[in-house]
């Protein structure tokens, strides 16, 4: 799906095999240190910890798998509740912790995008559909290409169009990739990586899970990295 690239059955069948060795249950690469990074392709908070989060896993040499997962699913099975529906302090205090974070990391975002919350459906289908057929990294990219167009460019990821041009921007061939992006066959993978991850005690995003440790939010990447640098 590269530009140039095979979207056959090949690929499909190598990352069936990939799954496997990094499956949602598991939480270890085979290789060592892995973390299995829980995601809202909607969430500010999985903005501003992308980098940090890559930077800190490939200082330490672990492999980063993302799951995408749905919070409809997730939120109502854990006690969590969407942003429009939480009190008016929350939503206040949500405003005031988005600025002091955005100029905290220096990451200039706009709190109150315009396209928020996008339809992140057809999306996190490609993210997934990447990482099985691509790997890991295109998928985290593509994922990280998103959530930058949503909250640093209010651009709207939930429109076709738009999600090929961030396909593009990261060299991924965007006809192909949403054409496959748009099997049912992901849609259900993504149902099946909820469930897993509520299971692994997942609840709120970014989650980052180490084993059997779960770190939720960005502002908890210092712990991830203090885990990781134990070995």
């Amino acid at each position: 799906m590269r530009r140039g690239g095979n979207v056959g059955g090949q690929a499909c069948a190598d990352g069936d095999r990939r799954a496997n060795m990094h499956g949602v249950a598991s939480g270890r690469s085979r290789l060592g240190l892995h973390v299995d990074y829980f995601a809202s392709l909607n969430s500010p908070w999985t903005h501003l910890g992308a980098a940090r989060l890559q930077a800190i896993t490939a200082q330490h040499g672990a492999t980063l798998r993302i799951h995408p997962v749905d919070f409809t699913i997730i939120f109502p099975a854990s006690g969590g509740v969407p942003v429009a529906k939480r009190s008016p302090q929350r939503q206040a205090y949500r405003m005031q912790e988005l600025e002091r974070w955005s100029t905290h990391l220096g990451i200039p975002i706009h709190p109150r995008p315009r396209c928020f919350p996008a339809d992140e459906r057809l999306a996190a289908q490609c993210v997934i559909a990447a990482r099985e057929t691509l790997g890991d990294a295109p998928a985290i990219a593509l994922a990280h290409r998103v959530l930058r167009a949503l909250w640093e460019e209010e651009r709207d990821p939930g429109d076709r169009a738009t999600l090929a041009a961030l396909t593009s921007d990261i060299g991924l061939d965007p006809e192909a990739l949403l054409t496959l992006g748009g099997e049912a066959r992901w849609a259900e993978r993504r149902a099946s990586d909820s469930a897993a991850a509520l299971e692994r005690g997942v609840f709120g995003a970014p989650s980052y899970v180490v084993g059997r440790e779960v770190f939720w939010g960005q502002d908890r990447l210092d712990f991830v990295e203090r885990r990781l640098a134990q070995g």
